[in-house]
C-alpha cells in the first residue's frame, strides 16, 4: 500500500493521518475536505466561539510544523462525489480522479433541517465553523430572541451561550424527558433543568408545526397552536451520516458505514472513522455511532492499524465519555446507561448541581455522571465494567 487517501479533513481525519504515519507508514497520503478550513475543533463552536471569546485561529487542531512532519496533500474545498474500490479511485466533484490503493471514510455527518426553511432568513443549524461564524453574527447583533429547537446537548450549549449573552431564549423539546436516551429519565430531568435554572424557558413534549415568517423568521408555531416570536431559530433536531458519496461501491450503509470491531467495512482496503462509523463498541456490546470527539481520535488508531495490516483488530475496551459545558456547569458522562442501569448519587447533591452519579445494572457499575466535580470523576470511571461483564455478573 503506497497511497492512502482519507476523505474527511475534520479531527477523525487528522487523527487518522497522525496515526498512520506512528504507525510507520511512510507512503503517500491525500486528504479531501469539503470544508476550506484547515482541521479545527468542533466543540468550542457551541461556547466560546459562538459567544466571541475566541477566534477562529484558535480552533487549529494542528499547525505548520506538524503538517510539515505529516507530509500529506490536503485538498481542501473539495467534495468526494464517489468510491469505486474496483479501479481504486475517489471522485471528486470536480471530476478529478484520485488514485489510491486504501480509503479512509472519515466524512461524518450533517445536520438535520427543518422542512420548508429553505432561504428563511434567521434560522441556523450549528456543524461547522461557517455555520458558528453565520449564527454568532446574528446573537452579537443584538436580535433579543432566540429559540432553540431541541435540547439535547448542542442545542442546550447554544441555549446556555445565548443566555450568557443577555438573549431571551426558548429552548422547545419533543420529548417529555430531555436527554432521557443518554441519561436515563431521573438524570435528564435534572440537568435539563439547568435551563430554568437560568431562566431559559424550557417546552417538553411539543413539536413544531412550521416557522413563521416571510424572508426572515419571525416566530415558531408548536404543534398545540402556540406562536412563539423569534428573531433568532436555531434547529439542534439530530445529524445524519454522510453517506451519500458511497451509494454503488459496495460498502453497507446503515445509519453510517457499517464496519467491524477493527472499523474495516468488508470491501478490501476501506474503513471508515468518526461520527460517519456505525462499529461495534467492545465496551457497550451496541452497533453504532458514537458521535464523541474521544471516540473520533481514539479510533483512527484501531483504523490506521487495520488499514495498513490488513487485520482487523478490536479497539482497546475504554469506556465512552464526553462531555458538555452549560451555564458555567461541566457535564461529564463515561460508559453506557443501559436499559435498567440506575443512578446512585455517590458524592455532593443535586440540587447543588455539584454531584457525581453512579449507574449500576444488578450491582454492577456501568456508567457515571458528573457535574462540576471533574476529580471524582475521573476516579469512578476507571471502575466501569463493559456491558458483556456486567450481564454476566
Amino acid at each position: 500500500m503506497r497511497s492512502i487517501t482519507v476523505v474527511g479533513a475534520s479531527l477523525a481525519g487528522l487523527s487518522t493521518v497522525r496515526a498512520l504515519r506512528a504507525e510507520g507508514y511512510d507512503g503517500e497520503i491525500v486528504v479531501v475536505g469539503e470544508e476550506r478550513h484547515d482541521p479545527y475543533d468542533r466543540p468550542p463552536l457551541s461556547k466560546d466561539f459562538l459567544k466571541g471569546d475566541v477566534d477562529a485561529a484558535a480552533l487549529a487542531l494542528s499547525d505548520a510544523d506538524e503538517y510539515e512532519i505529516l507530509d500529506a496533500q490536503w485538498l481542501l474545498g473539495e467534495r468526494a462525489v464517489r468510491l469505486d474500490p474496483v479501479a481504486r479511485t475517489v471522485t471528486l466533484g470536480g471530476g478529478r480522479h484520485v488514485r489510491t490503493d486504501g480509503v479512509v471514510v472519515a466524512t461524518g455527518a450533517s445536520p438535520r433541517t427543518l422542512p420548508g426553511t429553505d432561504g428563511l432568513a434567521g434560522v441556523h443549524t450549528l456543524r461547522t465553523l461557517d455555520d458558528a461564524q453565520a449564527l454568532r453574527a446574528e446573537l452579537l447583533d443584538g436580535r433579543p430572541r432566540v429559540v432553540v429547537i431541541g435540547a439535547g446537548f448542542i442545542g442546550a450549549e447554544v441555549a446556555s451561550t445565548a443566555r450568557g449573552l443577555g438573549l431571551h431564549v426558548t429552548v422547545v423539546e419533543a420529548l417529555e424527558v430531555p436527554l432521557e436516551r443518554q441519561l436515563g429519565r431521573e438524570m435528564g430531568l435534572v440537568c435539563s433543568s439547568l435551563h430554568s435554572d437560568h431562566g431559559v424557558r424550557l417546552l417538553r413534549g411539543t413539536g413544531v408545526a412550521e416557522l413563521v415568517g416571510e424572508g426572515r423568521v419571525t416566530g415558531v408555531r408548536l404543534a398545540d397552536g402556540r406562536l412563539l416570536p423569534a428573531d433568532i431559530v436555531v434547529a439542534g433536531v439530530g445529524v445524519r451520516p454522510n453517506t451519500d458519496w458511497l451509494a454503488g461501491s459496495g460498502v453497507q450503509i446503515d445509519d453510517g458505514v457499517v464496519c467491524d470491531a477493527g472499523c474495516s467495512t468488508g470491501v478490501p482496503g476501506v474503513v471508515a472513522v468518526g461520527d460517519v462509523a456505525r462499529c461495534p463498541n467492545p465496551f457497550t456490546g451496541r452497533h453504532a455511532r458514537i458521535e464523541h470527539w474521544s471516540n473520533a481520535t481514539e479510533q483512527a488508531k484501531t483504523a490506521a492499524r487495520t488499514l495498513l495490516t490488513g487485520v482487523s483488530a478490536p479497539a482497546p475496551l475504554t469506556a465512552p465519555y464526553f462531555w458538555s459545558d452549560q451555564y458555567g456547569v461541566r457535564i461529564q458522562v463515561a460508559g453506557h446507561v443501559a436499559p435498567g442501569a440506575e443512578p446512585e448519587v455517590v458524592e455532593g447533591d443535586v440540587d447543588s448541581r455539584a454531584f457525581t452519579a453512579v449507574y449500576r445494572r444488578e450491582g454492577t457499575p456501568v456508567a457515571v455522571l458528573s457535574l462540576n466535580q471533574p476529580k471524582f470523576f475521573n476516579r469512578l470511571r476507571r471502575t466501569l465494567v463493559p456491558a458483556a461483564a456486567a450481564a454476566v455478573s
